[in-house]
């Protein structure tokens, strides 16, 4: 427990930091608020590949979706509660440095609260919630639904991507409506299909249609659920949002 928390609160803060010396040095035209978020967007890039990373691994190695065991599923949760702690901090960050006006700083943390309301509580319902769950109450039974969500975080190296190209406006560019498309693809497949897919391979174990399952699993297990799954879909949504206007849009006219 002790070394992989240790682990966590050396590598992503200094990773951040890495990547803000580096491109002080190669970017020196850049604001500090674009060096922030590009440095904050690698880092959760770096995280989500480790993350799916151990989940395709703890998935390929537990045969019996409920009883095999991989020490990765508890440990990489341990590795990414730093990272938790470090994300919070790092989207303020970026608030502050986007914040003209660095003197109010009770207006930029309240700002900071209200534009970040949802993923602050994504974070938390993670550490108060998710961790004690997959550490402590679920025993030792589960290791392959724990893989199974860490894999969930592969569509977000594309999501950072996508946000980079915002921030240097590459909207226009092939790169951008590639990344899109990649983007819905990993998404609506690692966090949406995600869940079903659960209940099918638990389902395949005990011999019970994927309509079965939830009726034969402990009601609180569909209720956490469901609280994992709603955001995702409403990110989801606002994706396919700005994906349709995307490539709803006209074309630029050419000049004569």
């Amino acid at each position: 427990m002790l070394l992989p928390l240790a682990g966590g609160a050396l590598f992503f803060p200094g990773l951040f930091a890495l990547c803000n010396w580096w491109l002080r040095r190669e970017r020196p035209r850049w604001s500090d608020s674009d060096r922030a978020m590009v440095s904050t967007r690698v880092v959760s890039s770096v995280q989500a590949v480790l993350a799916t990373g151990s989940g395709i691994i703890i998935i390929r190695s537990c045969r019996n979706v409920l009883r095999d065991r991989h020490w990765l599923a508890r440990e990489y949760v341990w590795f990414l509660v730093p990272y938790m702690i470090y994300d919070i901090y790092a989207m303020y960050l970026c608030e502050s440095y986007r914040t003209e006006d660095r003197r109010h700083s009770f207006t930029i943390f309240r700002n900071f609260l209200s534009k970040n309301r949802l993923m602050i509580t994504h974070h938390a319902v993670i550490l108060f919630i998710l961790v004690p769950v997959t550490q402590t109450l679920r025993g030792e039974l589960g290791d392959f639904f724990v893989g199974c969500i860490f894999t969930a975080e592969l569509s977000t190296p594309f999501v950072s991507l996508g946000r980079i190209l915002i921030q240097f406006k590459q909207q226009h560019t092939l790169l951008y409506k590639v990344n899109g498309i990649l983007t819905l693809t990993t998404f609506l497949a690692c966090r949406i299909l995600l869940f079903p897919y659960m209940y099918w391979s638990y389902g395949q174990l005990q011999e019970l249609s994927l309509y079965q399952v939830p009726f034969h699993i402990p009601f609180f297990c569909n209720v956490a659920n469901a609280f994992l799954i709603a955001p995702q879909i409403y990110w989801f949504s606002l994706l396919c949002k700005k994906a349709f206007r995307l490539f709803d849009a006209p074309p630029a006219k050419k000049d004569d």
